[in-house]
């Protein structure tokens, strides 16, 4: 890909696709200045300081055969790590056992990030780039500056996502609702099931199945 500072010309940014529709639609010059002004190939010292404060992170993947799948991620602010200008990472721990979006990453390593600040800026960050699984051992010992035990005491990584920049732009604030914050009632990284949320959507109840948080 062509680092958007060196300019727009026939390695533009972007698919095939959005190049096709920029040309019918008439917007091929607003989405040269976007690509011009607004998209990096890295991580800078602004993004760098914008993810260090994000308690969340939107998580797309899709596997071999393209099917997506959109997921989400939370923990104290700065729970993914901008290691250096081109790489993020973010621990994995305990979940439900299905590892659907760490499934996808092994068939089809692009991933697509959305960092969204409701609270302070109103902006976001998206960062497009390749995926890697690195267990925790391996991770500790490719990366012995990252503290790696201070994110949710009491529990470990089972391995840690490794994200390759390929692009980082601005999600603009046009549309972007402001919250307001209130203090967590729980901690982070829970694995009570009912705590988790239990079958919030009745899907279970559905099938007529009992759940194991529903019989404690």
């Amino acid at each position: 890909m062509t680092h958007p500072d060196a300019g727009i010309g026939e390695d533009r940014p972007g698919s095939a696709g959005e190049h096709a529709l920029q040309e019918a639609c008439g917007t091929r010059d607003r989405a040269d200045r976007f690509y011009r002004e607004q998209m990096s190939d890295r991580v800078n010292e602004h993004m760098r300081e914008f993810i260090s404060r994000m308690e969340m992170v939107f998580v797309g993947t899709s596997d071999a055969g393209g099917e997506c799948d959109v997921t989400f991620r939370a923990g104290p602010a700065g729970f993914v790590r901008v290691l250096d200008s081109t790489t993020l990472a973010w621990p994995e721990y305990r979940g439900n056992g299905v590892l659907a979006s760490a499934g996808n990453m092994t068939e089809n390593p692009h991933v697509g990030l959305l960092f969204m600040d409701f609270v302070q800026d109103l902006v976001g960050l998206h960062v497009n780039g390749a995926a890697s699984l690195v267990a925790a051992e391996e991770f500790r010992a490719r990366y012995p500056e990252v503290d790696v035990d201070t994110d949710i005491p009491g529990r470990r990584p089972e391995r840690w996502v490794v994200v390759d920049v390929e692009e980082a732009y601005i999600h603009c604030s046009k549309h972007v609702p402001r919250m307001v914050p209130v203090p967590r009632t729980r901690a982070w990284g829970t694995d009570d099931r009912k705590k988790k949320g239990g079958d919030a959507f009745g899907v279970a109840a559905e099938r007529g199945l009992r759940t194991a948080s529903a019989s404690r």
